[in-house]
Protein backbone atom coordinates (compact mmCIF):
# COMPACT_ATOMS: atom_id res chain seq x y z
CA UNK A 1 0.00 0.00 0.00
CA UNK A 2 1.02 3.58 -0.61
CA UNK A 3 -0.13 6.70 1.21
CA UNK A 4 0.78 9.82 -0.76
CA UNK A 5 1.28 12.78 1.58
CA UNK A 6 2.66 13.04 5.12
CA UNK A 7 0.54 15.89 6.40
CA UNK A 8 -2.12 15.18 9.00
CA UNK A 9 -4.24 13.36 6.40
CA UNK A 10 -1.36 10.99 5.57
CA UNK A 11 -0.46 10.60 9.23
CA UNK A 12 -4.07 9.72 10.01
CA UNK A 13 -4.11 7.18 7.18
CA UNK A 14 -0.88 5.60 8.45
CA UNK A 15 -2.22 5.36 11.99
CA UNK A 16 -5.44 3.84 10.69
CA UNK A 17 -3.54 1.21 8.72
CA UNK A 18 -1.42 0.23 11.71
CA UNK A 19 -4.45 0.04 13.97
CA UNK A 20 -6.06 -2.26 11.40
CA UNK A 21 -3.04 -4.56 11.56
CA UNK A 22 -1.76 -3.54 8.12
CA UNK A 23 2.00 -3.00 8.11
CA UNK A 24 2.95 -3.34 4.45
CA UNK A 25 2.66 0.33 3.50
CA UNK A 26 4.81 3.37 2.82
CA UNK A 27 4.03 7.07 3.25
CA UNK A 28 5.51 9.37 0.61
CA UNK A 29 6.00 13.12 0.85
CA UNK A 30 7.84 15.62 -1.31
CA UNK A 31 9.01 17.63 1.71
CA UNK A 32 11.84 16.81 4.11
CA UNK A 33 9.56 16.54 7.15
CA UNK A 34 6.05 15.60 8.20
CA UNK A 35 3.16 17.94 8.89
CA UNK A 36 2.24 19.14 5.42
CA UNK A 37 1.25 22.81 5.52
CA UNK A 38 2.45 23.04 9.11
CA UNK A 39 5.90 21.97 8.03
CA UNK A 40 6.09 24.29 5.01
CA UNK A 41 4.30 27.41 6.31
CA UNK A 42 6.31 29.56 8.72
CA UNK A 43 5.16 33.11 8.10
CA UNK A 44 4.90 35.62 10.98
CA UNK A 45 1.83 35.03 13.13
CA UNK A 46 0.98 31.62 11.68
CA UNK A 47 -1.48 29.80 13.92
CA UNK A 48 -4.42 27.46 13.65
CA UNK A 49 -7.70 29.30 13.02
CA UNK A 50 -9.89 26.71 14.67
CA UNK A 51 -9.62 25.61 18.29
CA UNK A 52 -6.87 23.05 18.80
CA UNK A 53 -9.31 20.98 20.84
CA UNK A 54 -11.03 20.25 17.52
CA UNK A 55 -7.95 20.56 15.32
CA UNK A 56 -6.40 17.31 16.49
CA UNK A 57 -7.13 13.60 16.33
CA UNK A 58 -10.03 12.61 18.57
CA UNK A 59 -8.11 9.50 19.68
CA UNK A 60 -4.97 11.51 20.45
CA UNK A 61 -5.78 14.61 22.54
CA UNK A 62 -2.70 16.73 23.09
CA UNK A 63 -2.46 18.25 26.58
CA UNK A 64 0.55 20.45 25.80
CA UNK A 65 -1.13 23.21 23.76
CA UNK A 66 0.02 26.60 25.05
CA UNK A 67 -3.11 28.35 23.79
CA UNK A 68 -6.62 27.56 22.60
CA UNK A 69 -5.43 28.54 19.09
CA UNK A 70 -1.76 27.51 19.20
CA UNK A 71 0.96 28.78 16.84
CA UNK A 72 2.04 26.81 13.82
CA UNK A 73 5.19 25.45 15.45
CA UNK A 74 3.03 23.57 17.98
CA UNK A 75 0.99 21.98 15.19
CA UNK A 76 4.25 20.84 13.61
CA UNK A 77 5.33 19.40 16.98
CA UNK A 78 2.00 17.59 17.27
CA UNK A 79 2.54 15.99 13.85
CA UNK A 80 5.99 14.78 14.93
CA UNK A 81 4.51 13.51 18.19
CA UNK A 82 1.88 11.44 16.36
CA UNK A 83 4.49 9.97 14.01
CA UNK A 84 6.67 8.93 16.96
CA UNK A 85 3.91 7.58 19.16
CA UNK A 86 2.27 5.48 16.46
CA UNK A 87 5.50 4.15 14.97
CA UNK A 88 5.24 5.67 11.50
CA UNK A 89 8.94 6.53 11.03
CA UNK A 90 9.85 3.20 9.38
CA UNK A 91 7.04 3.75 6.87
CA UNK A 92 8.08 7.27 5.83
CA UNK A 93 9.85 8.10 2.61
CA UNK A 94 10.52 11.85 2.55
CA UNK A 95 11.88 13.96 -0.30
CA UNK A 96 9.88 11.66 -2.56
CA UNK A 97 7.88 13.79 -4.98
CA UNK A 98 5.28 11.94 -7.04
CA UNK A 99 5.10 13.15 -10.64
CA UNK A 100 2.49 10.73 -12.03
CA UNK A 101 0.61 7.51 -11.28
CA UNK A 102 -0.72 4.86 -13.67
CA UNK A 103 -3.05 1.92 -13.07
CA UNK A 104 -2.20 -1.50 -14.53
CA UNK A 105 -5.56 -3.07 -15.40
CA UNK A 106 -4.13 -6.57 -15.82
CA UNK A 107 -2.04 -6.70 -12.64
CA UNK A 108 -4.43 -4.52 -10.61
CA UNK A 109 -1.51 -2.38 -9.42
CA UNK A 110 -0.79 1.33 -9.26
CA UNK A 111 2.65 2.38 -10.44
CA UNK A 112 3.76 5.66 -8.93
CA UNK A 113 6.65 7.53 -10.56
CA UNK A 114 8.90 9.81 -8.52
CA UNK A 115 10.90 12.90 -9.41
CA UNK A 116 14.20 11.07 -8.83
CA UNK A 117 13.45 8.60 -11.65
CA UNK A 118 12.40 5.68 -9.47
CA UNK A 119 8.97 4.12 -9.38
CA UNK A 120 6.95 2.19 -6.82
CA UNK A 121 4.05 -0.19 -7.24
CA UNK A 122 1.22 -0.81 -4.81
CA UNK A 123 -2.05 -2.68 -4.72
CA UNK A 124 -3.93 0.12 -2.97
CA UNK A 125 -3.28 3.87 -2.87
CA UNK A 126 -4.61 6.46 -0.42
CA UNK A 127 -4.13 9.97 -1.78
CA UNK A 128 -3.59 12.34 1.16
CA UNK A 129 -2.01 15.26 -0.65
CA UNK A 130 -4.20 17.94 0.89
CA UNK A 131 -5.30 21.28 -0.52
CA UNK A 132 -2.95 23.96 0.71
CA UNK A 133 0.33 22.77 -0.78
CA UNK A 134 0.91 24.68 -4.05
CA UNK A 135 1.25 28.47 -3.59
CA UNK A 136 -0.76 30.58 -6.01
CA UNK A 137 0.93 33.76 -7.24
CA UNK A 138 -1.19 36.81 -8.05
CA UNK A 139 -2.46 36.91 -11.60
CA UNK A 140 -0.91 40.32 -12.10
CA UNK A 141 1.49 41.35 -14.83
CA UNK A 142 4.99 42.51 -13.96
CA UNK A 143 5.79 40.41 -10.91
CA UNK A 144 9.14 39.39 -12.37
CA UNK A 145 9.98 43.06 -12.99
CA UNK A 146 9.98 44.01 -9.32
CA UNK A 147 13.50 44.83 -8.21
CA UNK A 148 12.91 44.47 -4.48
CA UNK A 149 12.33 41.35 -2.41
CA UNK A 150 9.29 39.14 -3.02
CA UNK A 151 8.02 36.49 -0.62
CA UNK A 152 4.91 34.29 -0.62
CA UNK A 153 3.45 33.55 2.79
CA UNK A 154 3.62 29.81 2.00
CA UNK A 155 7.36 30.02 1.32
CA UNK A 156 8.44 32.56 3.90
CA UNK A 157 12.11 33.52 4.02
CA UNK A 158 13.13 33.38 7.69
CA UNK A 159 15.98 35.80 6.97
CA UNK A 160 13.68 38.46 5.52
CA UNK A 161 13.97 41.72 7.45
CA UNK A 162 10.91 43.98 7.43
CA UNK A 163 11.73 46.48 10.18
CA UNK A 164 11.68 50.05 8.91
CA UNK A 165 10.84 49.06 5.32
CA UNK A 166 7.95 49.89 3.00
CA UNK A 167 5.89 46.75 2.37
CA UNK A 168 3.11 46.01 -0.10
CA UNK A 169 0.93 43.01 0.77
CA UNK A 170 -1.42 41.49 -1.82
CA UNK A 171 -4.31 39.41 -0.52
CA UNK A 172 -6.79 39.52 2.35
CA UNK A 173 -7.54 35.88 3.07
CA UNK A 174 -6.76 33.70 6.07
CA UNK A 175 -2.98 34.13 5.79
CA UNK A 176 -3.19 37.92 5.57
CA UNK A 177 -5.46 37.96 8.63
CA UNK A 178 -2.55 36.53 10.62
CA UNK A 179 0.38 38.28 8.90
CA UNK A 180 -0.91 41.87 8.86
CA UNK A 181 -1.23 42.47 12.63
CA UNK A 182 2.11 40.73 13.17
CA UNK A 183 4.19 42.86 10.79
CA UNK A 184 2.29 46.19 10.95
CA UNK A 185 4.08 47.44 14.10
CA UNK A 186 7.50 46.68 12.59
CA UNK A 187 7.36 48.13 9.09
CA UNK A 188 7.76 51.76 8.08
CA UNK A 189 4.56 51.59 6.05
CA UNK A 190 2.24 48.81 4.94
CA UNK A 191 -0.17 48.94 2.01
CA UNK A 192 -2.64 46.02 1.92
CA UNK A 193 -4.20 45.39 -1.50
CA UNK A 194 -7.69 43.94 -1.13
CA UNK A 195 -9.63 42.35 -3.95
CA UNK A 196 -12.32 40.67 -1.84
CA UNK A 197 -12.92 41.33 1.88
CA UNK A 198 -13.30 38.48 4.36
CA UNK A 199 -15.92 37.70 7.01
CA UNK A 200 -14.13 37.71 10.33
CA UNK A 201 -15.02 36.76 13.90
CA UNK A 202 -13.31 37.51 17.21
CA UNK A 203 -10.73 34.89 18.04
CA UNK A 204 -11.23 33.51 21.56
CA UNK A 205 -7.54 32.75 21.86
CA UNK A 206 -6.56 32.41 25.50
CA UNK A 207 -3.40 30.98 27.04
CA UNK A 208 -3.76 27.60 28.72
CA UNK A 209 -2.11 27.77 32.15
CA UNK A 210 0.09 24.93 33.36
CA UNK A 211 -2.64 23.94 35.82
CA UNK A 212 -5.06 23.35 32.94
CA UNK A 213 -2.47 21.31 31.08
CA UNK A 214 -1.87 19.20 34.17
CA UNK A 215 -5.60 18.47 34.34
CA UNK A 216 -5.59 17.46 30.65
CA UNK A 217 -2.64 15.11 31.26
CA UNK A 218 -4.23 13.54 34.31
CA UNK A 219 -7.76 13.34 32.92
CA UNK A 220 -7.82 13.06 29.11
CA UNK A 221 -11.59 12.74 29.27
CA UNK A 222 -11.73 16.43 30.27
CA UNK A 223 -10.06 17.46 27.02
CA UNK A 224 -12.26 15.09 25.04
CA UNK A 225 -15.33 16.68 26.63
CA UNK A 226 -14.07 20.12 25.65
CA UNK A 227 -13.53 18.84 22.12
CA UNK A 228 -17.12 17.61 21.95
CA UNK A 229 -18.22 21.12 22.89
CA UNK A 230 -16.05 22.89 20.29
CA UNK A 231 -17.03 20.39 17.59
CA UNK A 232 -20.72 20.88 18.35
CA UNK A 233 -20.43 24.66 18.31
CA UNK A 234 -18.68 24.51 14.93
CA UNK A 235 -21.33 22.20 13.48
CA UNK A 236 -24.24 24.28 14.76
CA UNK A 237 -22.84 27.73 14.04
CA UNK A 238 -21.20 27.18 10.68
CA UNK A 239 -21.74 23.78 9.04
CA UNK A 240 -25.51 23.64 9.48
CA UNK A 241 -25.83 27.33 8.61
CA UNK A 242 -23.89 26.72 5.41
CA UNK A 243 -25.39 23.44 4.17
CA UNK A 244 -28.97 24.09 5.34
CA UNK A 245 -29.09 27.74 4.35
CA UNK A 246 -32.43 27.32 2.56
CA UNK A 247 -34.04 25.91 5.71
CA UNK A 248 -32.30 28.18 8.24
CA UNK A 249 -31.33 31.45 6.48
CA UNK A 250 -31.42 33.33 9.78
CA UNK A 251 -28.26 31.50 10.93
CA UNK A 252 -26.19 33.10 8.18
CA UNK A 253 -27.74 36.51 8.81
CA UNK A 254 -27.01 36.18 12.53
CA UNK A 255 -23.38 35.33 11.77
CA UNK A 256 -23.05 38.33 9.48
CA UNK A 257 -24.53 40.61 12.14
CA UNK A 258 -22.01 39.34 14.69
CA UNK A 259 -19.15 39.91 12.26
CA UNK A 260 -20.31 43.48 11.56
CA UNK A 261 -20.48 44.23 15.29
CA UNK A 262 -16.93 42.95 15.65
CA UNK A 263 -15.80 45.11 12.74
CA UNK A 264 -17.36 48.20 14.30
CA UNK A 265 -15.62 47.49 17.60
CA UNK A 266 -12.28 47.16 15.82
CA UNK A 267 -12.31 50.26 13.60
CA UNK A 268 -14.14 52.66 15.92
CA UNK A 269 -17.12 53.26 13.70
CA UNK A 270 -15.11 54.59 10.72
CA UNK A 271 -17.87 54.21 8.12
CA UNK A 272 -15.66 54.43 5.07
CA UNK A 273 -13.28 51.80 6.41
CA UNK A 274 -16.16 49.62 7.54
CA UNK A 275 -17.67 49.78 4.06
CA UNK A 276 -14.39 48.70 2.46
CA UNK A 277 -13.92 45.79 4.87
CA UNK A 278 -17.51 44.47 4.74
CA UNK A 279 -18.00 41.58 2.27
CA UNK A 280 -20.68 41.90 -0.38
CA UNK A 281 -21.35 38.17 -0.40
CA UNK A 282 -23.14 35.91 2.06
CA UNK A 283 -21.25 34.39 4.94
CA UNK A 284 -20.13 30.91 3.85
CA UNK A 285 -19.59 31.65 0.16
CA UNK A 286 -15.91 32.05 0.93
CA UNK A 287 -13.87 30.72 3.82
CA UNK A 288 -14.35 32.97 6.89
CA UNK A 289 -11.78 33.22 9.65
CA UNK A 290 -11.11 34.22 13.24
CA UNK A 291 -9.03 37.33 13.65
CA UNK A 292 -7.10 39.05 16.38
CA UNK A 293 -5.98 42.54 15.50
CA UNK A 294 -6.41 42.32 11.72
CA UNK A 295 -9.16 44.90 11.30
CA UNK A 296 -7.70 47.09 14.04
CA UNK A 297 -4.40 47.21 12.14
CA UNK A 298 -6.05 49.40 9.50
CA UNK A 299 -6.55 52.16 12.06
CA UNK A 300 -2.76 52.54 12.40
CA UNK A 301 -1.14 55.58 10.79
CA UNK A 302 1.35 53.40 8.93
CA UNK A 303 -1.20 51.00 7.39
CA UNK A 304 -3.36 51.72 4.33
CA UNK A 305 -6.09 49.54 2.82
CA UNK A 306 -6.15 49.75 -0.98
CA UNK A 307 -9.31 48.56 -2.74
CA UNK A 308 -8.54 49.96 -6.17
CA UNK A 309 -7.72 47.04 -8.53
CA UNK A 310 -4.04 46.32 -9.07
CA UNK A 311 -3.14 47.07 -12.68
CA UNK A 312 0.51 46.09 -12.70
CA UNK A 313 3.53 45.37 -10.57
CA UNK A 314 6.39 47.61 -11.63
CA UNK A 315 10.12 47.55 -10.99
CA UNK A 316 9.65 49.70 -7.90
CA UNK A 317 6.19 48.89 -6.60
CA UNK A 318 2.50 48.52 -7.49
CA UNK A 319 0.37 50.60 -9.85
CA UNK A 320 -3.41 50.51 -9.44
CA UNK A 321 -6.14 51.06 -12.04
CA UNK A 322 -6.54 54.73 -11.05
CA UNK A 323 -2.95 55.40 -12.09
CA UNK A 324 -1.58 55.71 -8.55
CA UNK A 325 1.72 53.97 -7.89
CA UNK A 326 3.31 53.13 -4.56
CA UNK A 327 6.98 52.31 -4.09
CA UNK A 328 7.97 49.33 -1.94
CA UNK A 329 11.06 47.59 -0.67
CA UNK A 330 9.26 44.27 -0.18
CA UNK A 331 6.21 42.57 -1.70
CA UNK A 332 4.37 39.99 0.41
CA UNK A 333 2.09 37.67 -1.55
CA UNK A 334 -0.72 36.41 0.68
CA UNK A 335 -2.54 35.08 -2.36
CA UNK A 336 -3.31 31.57 -1.16
CA UNK A 337 -3.04 28.27 -2.95
CA UNK A 338 -4.12 26.33 -5.99
CA UNK A 339 -6.93 24.22 -4.50
CA UNK A 340 -9.31 22.41 -6.86
CA UNK A 341 -6.71 22.39 -9.63
CA UNK A 342 -4.37 20.74 -7.14
CA UNK A 343 -6.56 17.63 -6.80
CA UNK A 344 -4.31 15.74 -7.16
CA UNK A 345 -1.06 17.67 -7.79
CA UNK A 346 0.12 15.15 -10.41
CA UNK A 347 -1.48 13.21 -13.30
CA UNK A 348 -3.27 9.96 -12.44
CA UNK A 349 -4.30 7.54 -15.21
CA UNK A 350 -7.00 4.99 -14.40
CA UNK A 351 -8.73 2.33 -16.48
CA UNK A 352 -8.51 2.87 -20.21
CA UNK A 353 -5.67 5.30 -19.57
CA UNK A 354 -8.07 8.10 -18.67
CA UNK A 355 -6.50 10.95 -16.72
CA UNK A 356 -8.31 11.95 -13.54
CA UNK A 357 -8.20 15.73 -13.96
CA UNK A 358 -9.39 15.39 -17.54
CA UNK A 359 -12.31 13.28 -16.32
CA UNK A 360 -13.27 15.88 -13.72
CA UNK A 361 -12.86 18.77 -16.15
CA UNK A 362 -15.08 17.17 -18.79
CA UNK A 363 -17.67 15.52 -16.53
CA UNK A 364 -17.57 17.70 -13.35
CA UNK A 365 -15.81 17.08 -10.08
CA UNK A 366 -17.45 13.99 -8.61
CA UNK A 367 -16.79 11.17 -6.17
CA UNK A 368 -18.55 8.36 -4.37
CA UNK A 369 -19.07 9.47 -0.76
CA UNK A 370 -16.25 12.00 -1.20
CA UNK A 371 -13.74 9.15 -1.37
CA UNK A 372 -13.44 7.08 -4.57
CA UNK A 373 -13.94 7.71 -8.29
CA UNK A 374 -15.39 5.43 -10.95
CA UNK A 375 -12.75 4.21 -13.36
CA UNK A 376 -9.99 4.56 -10.76
CA UNK A 377 -9.92 1.30 -8.78
CA UNK A 378 -7.92 0.71 -5.61
CA UNK A 379 -7.71 4.47 -5.00
CA UNK A 380 -9.20 6.60 -2.22
CA UNK A 381 -8.92 10.28 -1.39
CA UNK A 382 -8.68 11.77 2.07
CA UNK A 383 -9.08 15.26 0.64
CA UNK A 384 -10.92 15.25 -2.65
CA UNK A 385 -14.09 16.63 -4.23
CA UNK A 386 -16.94 16.67 -1.71
CA UNK A 387 -14.79 15.29 1.11
CA UNK A 388 -14.70 18.12 3.65
CA UNK A 389 -17.89 19.17 5.43
CA UNK A 390 -16.52 22.54 6.50
CA UNK A 391 -16.36 21.48 10.15
CA UNK A 392 -13.57 19.49 11.73
CA UNK A 393 -10.62 18.77 9.41
CA UNK A 394 -9.62 15.89 11.65
CA UNK A 395 -13.17 14.60 11.66
CA UNK A 396 -12.89 14.40 7.88
CA UNK A 397 -9.61 12.50 8.11
CA UNK A 398 -11.26 10.01 10.45
CA UNK A 399 -14.29 9.25 8.29
CA UNK A 400 -12.29 9.17 5.05
CA UNK A 401 -9.76 6.74 6.51
CA UNK A 402 -12.63 4.65 7.88
CA UNK A 403 -14.18 4.43 4.41
CA UNK A 404 -10.95 3.35 2.70
CA UNK A 405 -10.04 0.81 5.37
CA UNK A 406 -13.44 -0.86 5.29
CA UNK A 407 -13.05 -1.51 1.56
CA UNK A 408 -9.40 -2.58 1.79
CA UNK A 409 -10.18 -5.07 4.57
CA UNK A 410 -13.12 -6.41 2.60
CA UNK A 411 -10.98 -6.83 -0.52
CA UNK A 412 -8.39 -8.74 1.49
CA UNK A 413 -11.08 -10.89 3.11
CA UNK A 414 -12.35 -11.85 -0.34
CA UNK A 415 -8.77 -12.31 -1.62
CA UNK A 416 -9.55 -9.74 -4.29
CA UNK A 417 -6.83 -7.76 -6.01
CA UNK A 418 -9.14 -4.98 -7.17
CA UNK A 419 -11.86 -2.97 -5.48
CA UNK A 420 -13.71 -0.67 -7.89
CA UNK A 421 -16.71 1.47 -7.09
CA UNK A 422 -19.64 0.38 -9.25
CA UNK A 423 -20.44 3.19 -11.74
CA UNK A 424 -24.17 3.18 -10.96
CA UNK A 425 -23.45 3.52 -7.22
CA UNK A 426 -20.96 6.29 -7.90
CA UNK A 427 -23.45 8.19 -10.07
CA UNK A 428 -26.25 7.80 -7.53
CA UNK A 429 -24.01 9.21 -4.79
CA UNK A 430 -23.06 12.18 -6.98
CA UNK A 431 -26.67 12.93 -7.90
CA UNK A 432 -27.54 12.98 -4.20
CA UNK A 433 -24.69 15.40 -3.54
CA UNK A 434 -25.93 17.77 -6.26
CA UNK A 435 -29.49 17.62 -4.93
CA UNK A 436 -28.32 18.48 -1.43
CA UNK A 437 -26.16 21.29 -2.73
CA UNK A 438 -29.37 23.15 -3.63
CA UNK A 439 -29.96 23.78 0.07
CA UNK A 440 -26.57 25.35 0.66
CA UNK A 441 -25.50 28.97 0.80
CA UNK A 442 -23.35 28.32 -2.28
CA UNK A 443 -26.31 28.82 -4.60
CA UNK A 444 -26.88 32.34 -3.29
CA UNK A 445 -26.33 34.81 -6.13
CA UNK A 446 -23.90 36.83 -4.07
CA UNK A 447 -21.44 33.94 -4.11
CA UNK A 448 -20.57 34.66 -7.73
CA UNK A 449 -18.61 37.72 -6.60
CA UNK A 450 -16.79 36.05 -3.72
CA UNK A 451 -13.86 34.66 -5.76
CA UNK A 452 -13.89 31.62 -3.53
CA UNK A 453 -11.79 28.50 -4.01
CA UNK A 454 -14.87 26.52 -3.01
CA UNK A 455 -16.20 26.87 -6.57
CA UNK A 456 -15.22 25.43 -9.94
CA UNK A 457 -15.84 26.88 -13.39
CA UNK A 458 -19.33 25.33 -13.53
CA UNK A 459 -20.49 27.00 -10.32
CA UNK A 460 -20.41 23.75 -8.32
CA UNK A 461 -18.81 23.88 -4.87
CA UNK A 462 -16.85 20.60 -4.79
CA UNK A 463 -14.55 21.80 -2.00
CA UNK A 464 -17.35 21.25 0.53
CA UNK A 465 -19.51 18.19 1.15
CA UNK A 466 -23.17 19.13 1.80
CA UNK A 467 -23.41 17.11 5.01
CA UNK A 468 -22.58 17.45 8.67
CA UNK A 469 -19.42 15.84 10.00
CA UNK A 470 -21.52 13.48 12.10
CA UNK A 471 -23.55 12.33 9.09
CA UNK A 472 -20.40 11.81 7.00
CA UNK A 473 -18.88 9.75 9.82
CA UNK A 474 -22.01 7.61 10.06
CA UNK A 475 -22.04 7.06 6.28
CA UNK A 476 -18.38 5.97 6.33
CA UNK A 477 -19.23 3.26 8.84
CA UNK A 478 -22.43 2.07 7.18
CA UNK A 479 -22.24 2.39 3.38
CA UNK A 480 -22.87 -0.92 1.61
CA UNK A 481 -19.55 -2.64 0.93
CA UNK A 482 -21.16 -4.24 -2.13
CA UNK A 483 -21.27 -0.79 -3.71
CA UNK A 484 -17.77 -1.85 -4.74
CA UNK A 485 -16.99 -4.66 -7.16
CA UNK A 486 -14.25 -7.03 -5.96
CA UNK A 487 -12.28 -9.04 -8.51
CA UNK A 488 -9.05 -11.03 -8.71
CA UNK A 489 -6.47 -10.57 -11.43
CA UNK A 490 -6.11 -13.47 -13.82
CA UNK A 491 -2.84 -15.29 -14.24
CA UNK A 492 0.42 -14.56 -12.45
CA UNK A 493 0.31 -11.24 -10.64
CA UNK A 494 3.60 -9.41 -9.93
CA UNK A 495 4.16 -8.46 -6.31
CA UNK A 496 3.84 -4.80 -5.42
CA UNK A 497 7.23 -3.25 -4.60
CA UNK A 498 8.64 -0.06 -3.15
CA UNK A 499 11.84 1.71 -4.16
CA UNK A 500 12.06 0.20 -7.63
CA UNK A 501 14.01 2.11 -10.30
CA UNK A 502 11.78 2.69 -13.31
CA UNK A 503 11.95 -0.51 -15.37
CA UNK A 504 14.14 -2.27 -12.78
CA UNK A 505 13.81 -4.91 -10.09
CA UNK A 506 12.35 -4.33 -6.62
CA UNK A 507 14.87 -3.00 -4.13
CA UNK A 508 12.85 -3.35 -0.93
CA UNK A 509 10.10 -5.34 0.72
CA UNK A 510 6.77 -5.78 -1.11
CA UNK A 511 3.82 -3.53 -0.33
Amino acid sequence: MLVIGAGFAGIGAGIGLRRAGIEDFAILDEQDGVGGSWHANRYPGIAVDISAFSYSFAFEPFPEWSRAFPPGAELKSYADHCVRKYGLRPHLRLNAQVVRAEYDEQAHLWEVFLRDGTSMTARFVICATGWLTKPKPPGTAGLDDFAGEVVHTARWDQNLELAGRRVGLIGTGASAVQVVPEIAPRVAHLHVYQRTPIWLFPKPDVPLPKAVRRVFRAAPWAQRTLRLFTDTVTELSFVIAMIHHRQFPFLVRAGEALSRLYLRSQVGGDRELMSKLTPGYRLGCKRPSFGKGYWRAFTRDNVDLVTEPVERITATGIRTADGAEQRFDVLVLATGFHVLENLPPFPMHGTGGRELKEFWESERFQTYEGSSVKGFPNLWFIVGPYSFTGGSWFGMIDYQVTHALRVIREARRRRATEAAIRPEKHDRSFRKTLRRQRNTVFLDRSCTGSRSYYFDSRGDAPAVRPATTYEAAWRARHFDLDDYRYTRARGRVPAPAVGRPAGGEPLRRPL
